[in-house]
């Protein structure tokens, strides 16, 4: 059972530090060790099968195995929702963020009216449980509501569950809240205040190492500082979203940051610099073609072919 635990803590905290080949080999070699009769043991709330299961789908994904992170995302919430009335709660909470997490990557905008669901169960649980449920619950709710409809009028909410969380001192996924906040004020025409976002954001990735979307806020970054004609910066950021993607093996956010420099690229009539960048990316692929990111970098090739 330790051996399982150890290498189930290990796959996590890789995860979070966006070392996702070290991540998937710990989950996987935990999943293989795993035994049923371990669930009544286990000395923490979580379940073994759930936070494996939700962390591996997690890890798959930015690795670029979309359809198979699919299915383990399934396979995690499917479990949490059998558990017993003693731990059935937290575990479910607990999925439906590690859930958002990757449902945030791989739909984007497509997923907030299912992920408004999950909010709202989160904040059901929320009052059984933790003060931070609540916050994630408030922080999941305002980017979805800022998402569907008015930027702008949801943010307060998305600033309120930071500040919950923050009073309870829980610093982790903060880099990713603060990069939530960031787009929707990049949705509200505030591009400045979503920049000073992403600021504080890259900050705390350096105090705490917590890695795994630093690739997308580099590329957000880009996407504001566009949004202001600041053509030369943004391509700065969508190459440092590129680097940091390759330096993590992380197939997904590689090609989310090559079709974003490969467009402005495209704009600038460098057509074929633009083919050459994204094509290679977009080949190494093998399923996962009906997401947004796989589309959208398909229709940019078929323009530049």
């Amino acid at each position: 059972m330790w051996n399982s635990f150890g290498l189930m803590i290990s796959g996590s905290v890789c995860c979070y530090l966006g070392k996702f080949t070290e991540a998937r080999a710990y989950h996987e070699n935990a999943l293989s060790k795993l035994d049923a009769s371990y669930r009544t043991l286990w000395p923490t709330p979580e379940d073994p099968y759930v936070v494996v299961l939700s962390h591996l789908s997690r890890t798959l994904l930015y690795l670029g195995y979309i359809d198979q992170s699919l299915l383990r995302r399934n396979e995690a919430l499917a479990e949490a929702r059998q558990l017993s009335a003693y731990n059935l709660a937290f575990n479910v909470a607990f999925t439906l963020c590690q859930r958002w997490c990757g449902d945030w990557a791989a739909a984007g905008p497509q997923s907030a009216q299912t992920m408004l669901r999950s909010a709202d169960e989160l904040l059901a649980i929320a009052s059984e449980e933790a003060p931070a449920w609540l916050g994630l619950g408030n922080i999941m709710r305002g980017w979805c509501l800022g998402t569907i409809g008015e930027a702008a009028e949801h943010i307060p909410l998305l600033i309120e569950g930071l500040a919950i969380l923050r009073a309870v001192g829980s610093n982790l996924l903060l880099p990713f809240f603060l990069t939530l906040l960031a787009e929707l004020y990049g949705r509200s025409a505030q591009p400045g205040e979503g920049l000073d976002r992403l600021a504080e954001a890259a900050t705390m990735i350096e105090v705490t190492n917590e890695r795994w979307a630093e690739a997308e806020m580099h590329r957000l970054r880009g996407t504001l500082l566009l949004s202001m004609h600041e053509r030369a910066a943004a391509e700065d950021s969508f190459r440092l979203a590129l680097t940091v993607a390759q330096q993590q093996t992380a197939k997904f956010w590689e090609l989310r940051a090559a079709t974003s420099l490969a467009r402005l690229w495209r704009d600038q009539g460098k057509q074929t610099e633009a083919r050459d960048l994204l094509a290679p990316i977009y080949g190494w692929f093998s399923e996962g073609f009906d997401t947004l990111d796989l589309k959208e970098a398909k229709a940019l090739l078929d323009e530049l072919a």
